[in-house]
């Protein structure tokens, strides 16, 4: 017994060896909350069932086909398309603006950078609550403002065409600021002798930002860009508290639209999850092609 406790302490006394070990907890976490539910993904979506897997009956590929030629399930993947089309961009400029006014360490733009980060330690639900009072159309502090300035009472959350446009405006006030401190952070390790040296050629602190600065940061530039878009094409949390996907689903994103059809309009998982995995395939293509243009821009 005593040999073969010190022929297994041998074998994984060696650091090669004994890095497996302190892997084995993550990737057990990874397997069961990752792996094994992405699989399980795939047969629940050729199912037909509900929440309990009582009633489950096999259909083939039959969820696909009706998603395909459900116009609800079309219209929220435009919306979640337009959505992540405009958010992104704006939020990625905004971030970018700020980042270069707020790179120095000063104490009013530690100020200003503790600021625009709390709404993104703060709950998105409750973020989502606290606009819908903002904006309600009776008791709201803006549409009062708006209505003393002349512009009568808008109802921000219950009119086609605005609501989107007020949502991506509360998404963007709430995000911007995780990608100012990353785009910071990037920017505080660019050397500083690159600048010395650009100062002395003579460039201005325009040319220096886009000769020097924005070539330097662009891989936080890219992880943040594809981290960003992954997350708003899988928006639910804020559109559920502030719309609940209307008027008349103009803000229902697809994630939205998947929770309502799995658990509160005909209890269908399998349809849901069949949904689920063309959002999927979605992010999937997007992400891929990222990566390539990101690897082809490399400097």
């Amino acid at each position: 017994m005593g040999k073969k406790w010190s022929n297994l302490r041998s074998y994984w006394n060696k650091p090669q060896r004994a890095a497996y070990l302190f892997l084995l907890p993550a990737a057990v976490l990874i397997l069961v909350f990752n792996i094994i539910p992405l699989f399980a993904s795939f047969f629940i979506s050729m199912l037909d069932m509900g929440i309990s897997f009582d009633s489950a009956k096999f259909i083939g590929l039959d969820n696909f086909k009706e998603a395909l030629t459900d116009r609800r399930f079309v219209n929220s993947l435009i919306v979640t398309l337009k959505f992540t089309v405009i958010e992104v961009p704006i939020q990625m400029v905004l971030g970018l603006v700020l980042s270069a006014m707020l790179t120095k360490n000063t104490f009013t733009n530690k100020l200003f950078r503790s600021i625009y980060f709390i709404p993104i330690v703060c709950s998105a639900t409750a973020i989502g609550i606290m606009w819908q009072i903002i904006l309600h159309s009776n008791v709201g502090l803006i549409t009062y403002w708006v209505k003393l300035l002349g512009f009568g009472k808008v109802n921000f959350l219950n009119t086609p065409g605005l609501t989107l446009g007020v949502v991506i405006f509360v998404s963007v006030w709430r995000t911007f600021g995780i990608s100012t401190i990353i785009l910071i952070s990037a920017m505080q390790n660019v050397p500083g002798d690159y600048y010395e040296a650009a100062d002395i050629d003579g460039a201005g602190k325009i040319r220096q930002f886009f000769s020097i600065t924005l070539p330097s940061i662009m891989p936080s530039f890219w992880f943040l860009l594809m981290t960003r878009v992954i997350g708003f094409l899988q928006v639910f949390d804020l559109v559920f508290t502030l719309t609940d996907g209307g008027p008349n689903y103009t803000t229902e994103t697809l994630v939205t639209y998947v929770y309502n059809r799995a658990f509160d309009v005909g209890n269908r998982m399998g349809y849901a999850t069949a949904m689920s995995e063309f959002l999927f395939l979605i992010i999937m293509v997007i992400t891929l092609i990222q990566y390539r243009i990101m690897k082809k821009t490399e400097y």
